[in-house]
């Protein structure tokens, strides 16, 4: 466990009426290196006074109610953005104006500096909005590009900041990033060896409880906004005025353009109750902000511990707030396991992620995190297809106090990114992109697919994580009782434009062969394209009533009704397009055998 520095004894001030538990006289400083400082009360720093973490230090409090933190001083610390200057982050500050008054201050970029070494900086010059291009050296932040986002579902309600001092304590903002490098070396990292532009964040630190607006079905841009990371997952699970859910922006850093219309990205999802991430779905957009097409996926990232300045999208579930407190406050390092700011990290041997519980993590509540499993929760992952353009997966987890319902914390809500084709879990007549229940074999998860246009889906099993107890996993197409397993092959839906949630379901099971074993074995479906005949035999006599021919999409195109039983039936095949089809078999003890044709006139000519 690292060594905690109780600076707050050396600076306790009890006998002095109002004063803070950590006192920073004017003109002194405080220099935190990789450890943490646990503060239980209030910080007060005085005039020209600071408060410098450095190299991954951070500050916990233990302060109920609302911040205690006063003074006109500057707490500085450092976080590292992941784009250049055509990219957005989704930011939270953890410090505010450094006024003399007590309480959380409103935040503006003014209060973002450049590091020159360990405790110099120099601020940020702050371009004008007809400049579009931020740059690394020396640091100039292009204020067009800062907005915020509160209890809204339009992309006409994002709110342009620039520069003003007016994004409150817990709320988030966007902000692009820097052209070109900067290659000042402080601490033995670059301020910017490219699109990874470091900010001095300098100002009041934020404290105690924070509300976060919400609205019911409405999205809020907040995020971290303390100097330490956060148990976001704690905090989503016990926050029950949101939907237990939270939504991370992803870009495609690739795109080199200002322009909306020529933007990729998406959201991202993750789960608190689950711990899962499923990453976002990207699309390009039209002048109005509306998603057009799938141009490709996003990628995953450990989110349990949000870090330092980390901006995330709620969704509300009451027309009330959500509450960010100090008990959420935990001291960890970004890590690719457990914590990262948006960005892919190299795992080392000790970072991979193991089935042990997870270490002793220092947290204001004093919960012992080294009695949780690190086990991730049993989970199986699907990759879908939507027009060949990009990859929706969604995830079926397997929790015991999981209903089929809709669970807070649990099931996560499709993100708001109305995309031209999708597939999901339908639960509830909503739409989600994880889904929790409890296992059963025999259960039945609907899913549904939505599209604007014809669409083609290519559903599979991407994998099994931490479960074993289904060997298989199938699609069942209800229209056609046809089962189509996916454990190891995928599984193609083409689809008219349209919703359809009633159709197609995940099972652990082939129902669909309801013969007996023997029966089954009595009938032979057999499609001879030369002379373009399908026939069913039927040497066991088996007694047979109806025989169904269904084309992919569902369509029923040929029957044969109230049939006599006798050793074979035959179809003409050949006024069918060439595709694959379904075979429905109906017996008189109303047991179905399924099985599927390739329909070809290419042998028939021949």
């Amino acid at each position: 466990m690292k060594k905690v520095l109780f600076l707050a004894t050396l600076f306790f001030l009890a006998a002095l009426p109002g004063s803070a538990q950590l006192y920073v006289s004017p003109g002194s400083y405080v220099y935190n290196n990789n450890q943490y400082v646990y503060v239980k009360q209030g910080v007060n720093l005085q005039n020209n006074s600071n408060f410098y973490l450095r190299n991954g230090a951070q500050l916990l409090q233990g302060t109920t109610g609302t911040s205690a933190n006063q003074g006109q001083g500057n707490l500085s610390l450092y976080q590292e953005g992941t784009v250049d200057n055509f990219e957005y982050n989704y930011w939270c500050s953890p410090v505010g104006g450094a006024l003399a008054a007590v309480g959380n201050s409103n935040f503006g970029i003014t209060q973002l500096y450049s590091p020159v070494d360990v405790t110099n900086s120099t601020a940020a010059i702050m371009l004008p909005t007809s400049n579009t291009n931020g740059i690394a050296s020396p640091l100039s932040i292009s204020q067009r590009w800062v907005f915020k986002y509160t209890m809204s579902t339009n992309y006409s309600a994002w709110s342009q900041v620039n520069s003003a001092s007016t994004i409150a304590a817990g709320e988030g903002f966007t902000m692009k990033g820097t052209s070109g490098t900067d290659m000042t070396m402080v601490n033995g990292v670059a301020n910017n060896p490219g699109a990874a532009q470091r900010y001095d964040f300098r100002g009041k630190p934020n404290d105690g409880n924070i509300n976060i607006p919400l609205a019911t079905g409405q999205w809020t841009l907040t995020g971290n906004p303390y100097p330490s990371a956060i148990d976001l997952a704690a905090f989503l699970v016990a926050e029950t005025n949101c939907t237990g859910s939270a939504y991370f922006w992803e870009q495609d850093k690739n795109v080199n353009s200002h322009l909306l219309v020529a933007y990729q990205g998406g959201y991202g999802t993750y789960s608190g109750g689950t711990n899962i991430y499923v990453p976002a779905v990207f699309t390009n957009y039209d002048g109005a902000g509306i998603p057009l097409a799938t141009v490709g996926s996003g990628s995953s990232y450990a989110r349990r511990f949000s870090p330092i300045g980390q901006g995330f999208m709620l969704e509300g579930a009451a027309n009330a707030s959500a509450v960010m407190k100090n008990s959420y406050r935990v001291f960890t390092n970004e890590n690719a396991s457990t914590s990262v700011f948006e960005r892919v990290m190299a795992s080392t041997e000790s970072e991979e992620p193991t089935f042990d519980n997870l270490p002793q993590i220092p947290s204001v509540s004093g919960f012992d995190y080294s009695s949780v499993s690190n086990a991730p929760t049993p989970q199986i992952r699907f990759n879908v297809s939507l027009n060949d353009s990009g990859i929706r997966q969604i995830v079926l987890a397997f929790k015991d106090e999981a209903t089929d319902g809709i669970d807070h914390a649990l099931d996560s809500k499709s993100p708001g990114d109305a995309l031209p084709a999708d597939l999901y879990f339908a639960i509830e007549g909503k739409e989600f992109v994880i889904s929790a229940v409890n296992f059963d074999v025999n259960k039945k998860i609907p899913i549904g697919l939505k599209n604007a246009a014809d669409a083609s889906y290519k559903i599979t099993v991407s994998e099994m994580i931490n479960f074993d107890e289904a060997d298989h996993v199938y699609v069942h197409d209800k229209l056609n009782d046809v089962y189509h397993e996916i454990t190891l092959d995928e599984f193609q839906i083409d689809m008219p434009a349209g919703n359809n949630s009633e159709r197609y379901e995940i099972t652990f099971t082939d129902q669909a062969l309801g013969l007996p074993q023997a029966t089954k074995q009595e009938l032979l479906v057999t499609q001879n394209n030369a002379s373009q005949v399908l026939t069913i035999h039927n040497p066991g006599l088996v007694d047979v009533t109806d025989v169904y021919l269904f084309d992919i999409s569902g369509k029923r195109v040929m029957e044969l009704k109230n049939q006599e039983r006798k050793s074979s039936y035959e179809l003409s095949t050949a006024g069918l397009s060439e595709s694959v089809y379904v075979v429905k078999i109906v017996s008189k003890e109303k047991s179905d055998f399924a099985q599927k044709i390739l329909v070809s006139h290419s042998k028939a000519s021949e």
